[in-house]
């Protein structure tokens, strides 16, 4: 009967669990190939799993499996992976992840295997295989030589691992251009190295950069750079150089053989190398150099043989090859000067071509001369700088002296003549002198030479005449040649006799005497140029010369005697004479004759020639004073002579023969004003147009008889009828004058104003105001010169967006010229956009004025309000003036605003999150914002909620009742729509309100959007207890939602605090802290993630001085079940319950044994806890102790090994474990009610930890594991439990 009953009920238990799950369908993985990037940081999301459940049951995920699966954490609601560990491609073998996940609906897991592809982001910088470079290179390396290599990798991959090089930095810094690299990392000499003149040494830093790449649209480059050292080596390429150049040396003559002179020094430039330099010199006699450079005297010096200078040339040798395969070589040139020593006598020599010694010399000089006498004497010393004393010896040594009187080496020697009286031919020819050398530096070098002078004759005497002074006369214009005089001089000389010359002075007056040089004879030169009348004497020099150009002189005077050979002069060429008409003339002709005073040659008789006019007139012979016969009358006068009458006077001398001469007299009529103006008509009448200013209007004419200017000059001058408006000016024209009249230049006359004629006056007058008047008159024509003008233009109003295309407006204008023909012509228009203007083209102008809306314009009152349209009016027919208006005419359009613009949301980037739990009546949950491009009341908005939806975690939307409203506000033009909820919402809710706001303006005008406000559901409240009381958390709140947010980074919403205190905690003063954690991007956090969190070492004791003890979450929240499952279930349960009764009986006493060995090792656990412990012993299974760390099963993820520095050995170990006994009995067997508390027993041999949902269980669990920081415990929340439930 047994054995029926229970197969029955394997019968029913299959039946029931093949329904189940029969009507059940698994989840989908809708995709199985996902990418991250390897640089995304640890806990920020890493993709999301899609995958769906054709049932619509929600779904949970788990990473189960996969070599890289502890590289990602996913969250079990929703599927979003988390990198939970470093990314790094170039550690893979393969650039991807097989990871196993498992997808789970409420009935049953599935498991799926995804592939993540790591790529590459770019994180390596090139690396380069060796620390740093060092590489010498001989300074005559070419040009292009490869140097060596750096090689530099990057694990990256594509562009990201693609090395370009390049030189950065180089010490010096000409190291930059010395050196180059190129894309294989060849470091490549760009110039010359030389060791000498560059530098030796040189520092490079050389950089290795990536082509960059990236996941994202950024892209990164990475780089790093390695230092280089260069060394320059020296090599043999240059030649020996000589120091402390040029080389001069001096040697005294006589010197022994061996003495020192100089010592040579040359060095290799090769600085590095410094080979060592031999000496040798091209030429040896005098002088040789050793080895080391060192030069000798090497035979016999004598200065006076050999000169004063000895050039040697020294060569220096280098003794090693250099990279030519020679030895280096350089030579110098050494210059020895030899020293003189006074070893030589002075001595005489005569010097030609050559000079030779000589002991006797000769010369001459004349007598009574002074000054040097040369006798070709020279006087030598073969010493250098030898100074050589000379002196004179003999009878006649005081008549000279020897020049120089201290000779050098090589002087020339001159007597000089102190006493020339001595010297006289009469007396003496000839003298004889010794002149003595004697060497200034040893008295004992002396040598004497003689001297020979002979003295030579002088001219001494000058030619004398007999009288100081001769005269003589000769007719003025005498012929040529004519004799004046024969005057002789004499000189005692011989050497003169006959040789005595002549000459007359001054020069000047040989143009009109000379003298014959060798006779005396003074005769007429030119014969035309004595005229007695210019000059009457001469006084003249004659001097006489004689060999020696000595000269002797007396003076002769020349008298000329008159001839009758000048014509009368009168004293003016012409006479030029003043009378009035009508007045008496007397006027004396003046003249003179050239010839002698007192004779018939100079006597004047004076008569008038016959003329026109000669009849009028008389003369006195004698005296020559002209008169005239009767009165003068300027008009008798031909007007062409000006008033001039022309006399000419004749004059006469007595003289043999007769000579004369005429004089011109004019005598000038002035003119006296003996008559008044005529004008040439009795009236004159003119026209002319208005509006130009000086126009000419005519002319009038008139004549005075008067024949000089300043008698019948007529000035005219309008004295009537003008008004200001006409101007008259006077102008010659023979005979007379008119005057032109002419319009004022600053005056229009204007045919539209009431003078449109005038009579004027005018004047003729001369100088001495004879005067004389005649009527002008003048008739003004009309003429269009005036300019037109707007009339008022009142302003225009038109609504935006009209297609008027008639006239919106006119303008108007007018002219005063009675012909006249308008026009219009459009200047500008302007729009006042955003307050000001600007060109527009809204609006045209057409030519009758009329203004029109541009057809292809829109009139859009929210871009512009206003425009100004600006115009001329222009007159066709002006003849005068400028045609068109003086001021623009100005049409001022108003823009009115219309009803045209809906209004616009403005996009807000924030993201609105709900706490349903802290939502009410009126709680802001959001908002919106909106404009109206309209104005005034067309631009008001209204905000409302028309609809209310709400969209589940599986993206369905379900319509809800309306739960929020709108409230508009406003802020200057931004309209705000502040949505508030009306009722406490459903806490339940996991998804999204979708909330459609209808924002209309005035006009009826709508616009909607949907807000998203994400919900914060009750499964996400956290739930903190606090070792404190009630009124110590309230008082810390605003601290603690500071640390928390500091510890989180998320915005704390607070919904209640209170205190709890569960019946069977005995401790007291527990404060509870309901809490939700959200981020600015509406994520909350869950329980597990603010227990790690706040689980951190500092986070932990931010906190702890607060009293937080307990972080978990609130009792979940029972969901409706449809009843036939629950039968099913319950069926199921049946069953489950009568196997587990069955086997209860024979596991308990298994069960107890281990129990107790759990127990024992938990109690040695918690030892370590004992030094924190506040008192009491240490017993696992009471409730004695919920300190911090003082009880294993408090839920924080806390190593008490690490946190609170617990050890491991405690006396605890003395304490009775009876009472634990039985309670592990009674809380296995006979107490485990509450499914929650449940320990999940696993196979003892299956791989990893179990897991353990009774935190004891995982206390308990330690004692096989090694704690460490690595390995964080893990404990779920419970916000029921406490040990005493065991």
């Amino acid at each position: 009967m047994s054995s029926e009953m229970g197969l029955i009920y394997v019968c029913v238990l299959l039946l029931c669990w093949s329904g189940v799950t029969n009507a059940n369908r698994l989840p989908n993985l809708d995709e199985n190939l996902y990418s991250v990037c390897e640089d995304v940081p640890v806990g920020n999301v890493a993709f999301t799993i899609l995958a769906t459940d054709p049932d619509g049951d929600p779904l949970t995920y788990s990473i189960t499996g996969g070599l890289y699966a502890s590289s990602f954490r996913v969250e079990p609601s929703n599927g979003i992976v988390y990198v939970a560990k470093p990314l790094d491609l170039e550690a893979l073998d393969q650039p991807a992840m097989f990871l196993k996940v498992t997808i789970a609906d409420p009935f049953e897991p599935t498991e799926f295997e995804i592939t993540v592809v790591i790529n590459d982001a770019n994180d390596n910088r090139p690396i380069f295989e060796e620390g740093s470079y060092e590489k010498n290179v001989p300074e005559n390396a070419a040009v292009g030589t490869t140097l060596f290599r750096v090689v530099a990798t990057d694990s990256d991959t594509g562009s990201a691992g693609m090395v370009t090089y390049n030189i950065d930095e180089s010490v010096p810094s000409s190291g930059l251009s010395v050196f180059s690299i190129n894309s294989l990392g060849n470091v490549i000499l760009g110039e010359k190295l030389n060791y000498t003149s560059l530098s030796t040494f040189y520092r490079i830093k050389i950089n290795a950069s990536d082509n960059g790449g990236g996941c994202g649209a950024t892209e990164t480059y990475q780089s790093s750079s390695v230092i280089a050292f260069i060394t320059v080596l020296d090599v043999p390429d240059l030649d020996p150089q000589f120091i402390g150049i040029p080389y001069i040396a001096a040697v005294e003559e006589n010197s022994p053989i061996g003495q020192p002179v100089l010592t040579a020094n040359a060095v290799d430039p090769d600085s590095g190398i410094n080979d060592k330099i031999i000496y040798s010199a091209t030429t040896e006699g005098l002088f040789r150099i050793d080895m080391e450079g060192v030069i000798t005297v090497n035979s016999e010096i004598d200065r006076e043989k050999i000169g004063s200078t000895v050039e040697l040339t020294v060569k220096a040798t280098e003794t090693n090859l250099n990279i030519q395969g020679v030895h280096a070589s350089a030579t110098a040139q050494v210059r020895i000067n030899i020293l003189d020593v006074n070893d030589n006598s002075p001595a005489f020599y005569k010097c030609g071509i050559e000079c030779v010694p000589a002991s006797s010399f000769s010369g001459e000089v004349k007598e009574h001369s002074l000054g040097a006498i040369f006798i070709n004497m020279t006087v030598k010393d073969a010493d250098a700088n030898a100074e050589t004393i000379l002196s004179l010896d003999g009878l006649y040594k005081d008549v000279f002296s020897v020049s120089p009187d201290l000779a050098f080496s090589d002087s020339i020697v001159q007597l000089v003549v102190r006493n020339s009286e001595e010297l006289d031919f009469e007396k003496i020819q000839q003298m004889t002198l010794q002149v003595i050398a004697v060497d200034k530096g040893n008295d004992i070098f002396r040598s004497i030479a003689d001297v020979t002078i002979d003295i030579l004759d002088t001219n001494d005497h000058s030619p004398t005449f007999t009288n100081d002074t001769y005269y003589a006369k000769v007719p003025e214009h005498s012929e040529d040649g004519t004799i004046v005089a024969t005057i002789t001089a004499q000189d005692p000389d011989s050497m003169d006799q006959g040789k005595i010359t002549y000459r007359l002075l001054p020069e000047s007056i040989r143009q009109y005497f000379d003298v014959e040089t060798t006779t005396g004879k003074v005769f007429v030169k030119n014969g035309a140029l004595l005229d007695r009348e210019a000059r009457a004497l001469y006084s003249v020099t004659l001097q006489a010369q004689d060999s020696d150009g000595k000269p002797g002189s007396t003076v002769l005077d020349i008298t000329l005697t008159d001839i009758n050979d000048n014509v009368p002069v009168p004293n003016r060429q012409t006479y030029q004479e003043f009378v009035p008409e009508g007045g008496n003339l007397t006027v004396k002709i003046q003249a003179t004759d050239g010839d002698e005073p007192g004779t018939p040659n100079s006597q004047l008789v004076f008569t008038i020639e016959p003329g026109l006019f000669s009849a009028n007139f008389t003369i006195d012979p004698d005296t020559g004073v002209l008169t005239n016969n009767g009165p003068l009358d300027r008009e008798d006068i031909d007007p062409s002579q000006n008033g001039k009458i022309e006399l000419k006077v004749k004059i006469s001398d007595m003289g043999v023969p007769r000579l004369s001469t005429s004089v011109q007299v004019i005598i000038n009529v002035q003119d006296i004003n003996d008559n008044k103006p005529v004008f040439g008509k009795s009236s004159y009448s003119f026209s002319v147009k208005e509006g130009e200013k000086g126009l000419f209007v005519g002319s009038v004419y008139a004549e005075d008889h008067d024949q000089t200017p300043e008698f019948n000059r007529i000035s005219f001058s309008i004295i009537n009828g003008a008004f200001g408006s006409f101007t008259v000016r006077s102008s010659p024209e023979a005979p007379g004058y008119i005057g032109s009249i002419s319009v004022d230049q600053d005056i229009e006359l204007d045919y539209e104003s009431p003078r449109k004629s005038f009579s004027l006056e005018v004047e003729a007058a001369d100088f001495a105001q004879e005067k004389a008047n005649v009527i002008v008159e003048v008739q003004v024509l009309d003429v269009n010169d005036e300019r037109p003008a707007f009339q008022p233009i009142p302003p225009v109003s038109v609504e935006e967006n009209s297609r008027e295309t008639g006239p919106i407006g006119k303008f108007s204008g007018v002219d005063k010229d009675g012909n006249h023909s308008l026009i219009y012509k459009q200047l500008s228009v302007e729009c006042r956009c955003a307050g000001e203007y600007t060109p527009c083209d809204w609006f045209e102008v057409e030519t009758s004025g009329s203004v029109i809306i541009n057809p292809g314009a829109k009139i859009d009152y929210e871009s512009c309000d206003q425009a100004i349209v600006k115009a001329d009016v222009i007159d066709q027919y002006t003849e005068k003036g400028e045609s068109m208006s003086e001021i623009p005419g100005e049409m001022v359009i108003n823009i009115l605003d219309m009803n045209d613009n809906t209004p616009e949301f403005v996009y807000s980037n924030s993201v609105f999150v709900l706490v349903s739990e802290s939502a009410s009546r009126g709680t802001s949950v959001g908002g919106v914002s909106a404009i109206d491009r309209d104005s005034g009341a067309n631009g008001q908005i209204d905000f409302q909620v028309s609809k209310v939806q709400f969209q589940d975690q599986n993206d369905k939307i379900t319509d809800m009742r309306m739960q929020f409203t709108a409230i508009t506000t406003q802020q200057k033009d931004l309209y705000v729509g502040i949505i508030q909820a009306t009722e406490e919402l459903d806490t339940t809710l996991k998804g999204k309100y979708l909330v459609s706001v209808v924002a209309k303006d005035t006009g009826g005008l709508t616009n909607t959007t949907v807000l998203d406000i994400f919900v914060i559901d009750i499964s996400y409240k956290i739930l903190l207890r606090f070792n404190a009381p009630l009124s110590q958390v309230q008082e810390e709140t605003s601290d603690i939602i500071r640390a928390l947010t500091t510890a989180t980074q998320a915005a704390v919403t607070v919904v209640q605090t209170r205190s709890d205190v569960p019946e069977t905690v005995k401790a007291t003063d527990i404060t509870v802290m309901e809490v939700y954690l959200v981020y600015g991007n509406g994520t909350a956090l869950e329980s597990r993630t603010v227990e790690r969190i706040l689980s951190e070492p500092d986070n932990f004791i931010l906190l702890s001085k607060y009293g937080l003890i307990y972080v978990g979450t609130v009792d979940p929240v029972e969901t409706k079940v449809n009843p036939v499952l629950y039968v099913l279930f319950g069926i199921v349960g049946g069953l489950i319950i009568v196997t587990a009764v069955l086997a209860t009986s024979f596991a308990c006493t298994r069960r107890n044994y281990r129990r107790k060995l759990k127990a024992a090792n938990a109690m040695k656990s918690a030892s370590v806890m004992s030094e924190n412990q506040k008192g009491g012993p240490v017993v696992p299974g009471t409730n004695l102790y919920t300190m911090e760390g003082a009880n294993p099963v408090l839920n924080l993820n806390i190593d008490p090994s690490i946190a609170l520095h617990l050890e491991e050995d405690s006396d605890v170990d003395k304490v009775s474990l009876n009472s634990l006994d039985n309670s592990d009995d009674s809380t296995v067997c006979e107490k485990d009610t509450k499914p929650i508390m449940k320990i999940q027993e696993e196979d003892e041999d299956k791989d990893g930890p179990p897991k353990y949902i009774e935190p004891l269980g995982a206390a308990l669990a330690q004692r096989d594991q090694k704690i460490s920081s690595k390995n964080p415990l893990l404990g779920d929340t419970n916000p029921i439990f406490d040990t005493t439930d065991l």
